[in-house]
């Protein structure tokens, strides 16, 4: 039975999907015209994660964009969501995109999104992958404007980002931008002088414990292998989740020749993350502390679920260190 609360909700829901619907109308009303004179139309058909078929606006102006990868890619393609999922452990959009999206009203977590508050934007586009719980409720978002399913989980970054700069109509765009990523990333490699085939440890700090991430093929696990840089041997293979927790008894297994460290957050909370790090027994006998080789990164881009901005983050901060 619903409660006059769960009414109201449903009520609210029910007004903003319609007036999201109304609105659609009007435009395809006042654009016909134009688009059957010209003999053409103002929407596309793109086939989402699943094969499906679906039909989206050839330049779509209020796009909402519900996980980090797909807010990474439209971003790196010159286009600012109106709406966007809160970064992982964050209450706002990732840190590593704050500057860059910051007119974009966060109206999801990484867990559900609020349907009430993405109805009310009025978008014309919905863009998500399986990195987050939004993907459970695809048949709600698609009653308040054309969604696509661009990845399924685990999916190469590269390959989830050209699938959601297809639907944004930006091909073009996202070839030239990786591209020119590769070609960095081999400039870099050649530049590793004694840094060549490093051991490089992946760390997130947290709650007064190490965590392993960036292994497998995201985009910290596939640059830094693309890099030629060799993983501690604890940190090869694929994950069995977004990160793995490591018991300060086994602090040794975290060690590298080099260690990235970060929170989730930006850099400060990476330098935060990093004292109390080195208050911890143990810490200081680790090789990549006595060498100075302790790197403190904003872990929102590191640790997030990958794209052009968060992948770019990573080999500058790679290159930085390692082949400055």
């Amino acid at each position: 039975m619903f409660t006059p609360r769960a009414r109201r909700g449903t009520a609210l829901l029910a007004t903003a999907v319609a007036g999201v619907l109304v609105l659609a109308g009007c435009g395809s009303d006042d654009d016909s015209g134009s688009d059957k004179a010209a003999g053409g139309s103002d929407t596309r058909k793109v086939k989402d994660a699943n094969g499906k078929s679906v039909e989206v606006p050839k330049a779509p102006k209020k796009v909402v964009t519900l996980s980090e990868p797909t807010l990474d890619a439209a971003l790196a393609l010159g286009i600012e969501p109106i709406g966007a999922t809160a970064g992982r452990g964050q209450e706002g959009v990732s840190t590593y995109l704050a500057d860059k999206a910051s007119k974009a009203d966060v109206v999801a977590t990484v867990a559900e999104p609020d349907l009430e508050k993405l109805a009310t934007l009025q978008p014309d586009l919905i863009v998500l992958d399986e990195t987050v719980g939004s993907k459970r409720v695809l048949n709600k978002l698609q009653a308040i404007a054309p969604t696509v399913l661009t990845a399924k989980l685990n999916e190469d970054w590269k390959v989830a980002f050209k699938a959601t700069a297809d639907v944004l109509n930006k091909s073009s765009e996202a070839d030239a931008l990786l591209k020119t990523f590769d070609a960095d990333v081999a400039k870099t490699k050649k530049g590793l002088g004694k840094n060549a085939k490093a051991v490089t440890s992946v760390i997130r700090w947290q709650d007064g414990a190490p965590s392993v991430v960036g292994k497998g093929e995201g985009h910290v696990g596939s640059t830094l292998a693309t890099l030629g840089l060799e993983r501690p041997k604890d940190q090869q293979g694929e994950s069995a989740g977004r990160s793995e927790p490591v018991s300060l008894e086994k602090l040794d297994t975290i060690d590298g020749d080099w260690m990235f460290l970060g929170a989730l957050g930006d850099k400060a909370a990476g330098e935060k993350a990093y004292k109390e790090a080195k208050k911890v027994p143990n810490f200081s006998g680790l090789k990549a502390e006595k060498e100075g080789h302790v790197v403190v990164i904003e872990g929102s881009a590191w640790n997030s679920a990958g794209g052009p901005i968060a992948a770019r983050t990573v080999l500058d901060d790679v290159k930085s260190a390692l082949a400055g």
